[in-house]
């Protein structure tokens, strides 16, 4: 038996930037203590038995993949998590054959250590995984996949905040220290939905306007939120990153649509309207979120890669 050969790759949050990170903005970006996990082990009969854990042990999604499958360029009539599995690992094989040339099959195990629910990264990790797995570029793989800036490949690849930003179509990532004397004052809450980034982008592309403007000032909001001495300075700069966004993508804050008696600031983070945001607040927003029928709200060190 072939040794099992195990990947891991970092979730992700996008502090600033959403949106106009597909533009060229630069984004703030930090990995996540919580990742996904990819166990790659000998198989057998030409084929990939496939099968996905959430982070509670439960599968999630299993199938069996035929290498003929993953060889011929079919095109598939819809988008079905199995579908898109596929086309990723005929992607990955395109750029090394070796996936099935020197194979007779394989089982692989995926593992969560987030909810998949909770939107940190469940493709961004397994495409990051398989592409150290393959080793091949993540960067390249997800472009010819699923698509999306990249951000979220850099997260997975960098165990600390980087400053994130596409130079003609190039990713480009800068290892920044970001250490917030206020991170006690930050908090993640779960919006108790998913969103799906792929509809938001198209969405985004629809809407936006002239953006110029709006980038540079969002790209000055970012390298001020690096600099932040205090909270005071970067709950405003939040909010002022709010409300271009808002302008920008003619969509009201998630404060004013969901939290406006809220005594702090509340930033989006990634698509707009699910997954988490960010809370800046003087006093522990913990009670006021679970009235409200919020229950996730992770403290700045449980969540954010230090």
């Amino acid at each position: 038996m072939a040794m099992k050969k195990t990947f891991y790759s970092n979730g992700k949050l996008l502090i600033t930037g959403e949106y106009v990170v597909l533009d060229g903005a630069k984004s703030l970006a930090l990995p996540t203590k919580f990742g996904q996990y990819l166990n790659v082990e000998s198989g057998a009969n030409n084929q990939i038995e496939w099968k996905s854990y959430d982070s509670d042990n439960s599968i999630w999604f299993e199938t069996t993949i035929a290498f003929s499958e993953i060889t011929n360029q079919v095109p598939f009539e819809n988008e079905t998590l199995r579908n898109t599995l596929v086309s990723i690992l005929r992607e990955a094989y395109l750029q090394n054959p070796k996936l099935i040339t020197d194979s007779d099959g394989y089982q692989i195990t995926t593992e969560l250590t987030f909810p998949r629910l909770w939107g940190l990264g469940t493709s961004s990790t397994l495409i990051n995984n398989i592409a150290q797995w393959l080793e091949i570029d993540a960067f390249e793989l997800l472009k010819s996949s699923f698509g999306g800036s990249g951000y979220d490949i850099a997260c997975a690849q960098n165990n600390g905040a980087i400053l994130y930003q596409l130079n003609n179509d190039k990713p480009y990532v800068e290892k920044v220290v970001f250490t917030p004397n206020f991170a006690e004052n930050c908090y993640f809450v779960y919006l108790n939905k998913k969103q799906n980034s792929k509809t938001a982008i198209a969405a985004y592309f629809n809407k936006r306007t002239a953006i110029e403007n709006s980038i540079s000032e969002l790209d000055q909001i970012t390298n001020a939120v690096l600099k932040a001495a205090n909270l005071e300075k970067f709950m405003s700069l939040l909010e002022e990153h709010e409300i271009i966004l808002s302008h920008i993508l003619e969509m009201k804050t998630i404060k004013e649509s969901l939290f406006h008696d809220f005594n702090g600031v509340i930033k989006s983070l990634g698509a707009w309207g699910g997954d988490f945001i960010l809370v800046a607040s003087k006093e522990n927003p913990t009670a006021y979120f679970k009235s409200k029928g919020f229950e996730t709200i992770l403290t700045y060190e449980e969540m954010i890669l230090i």
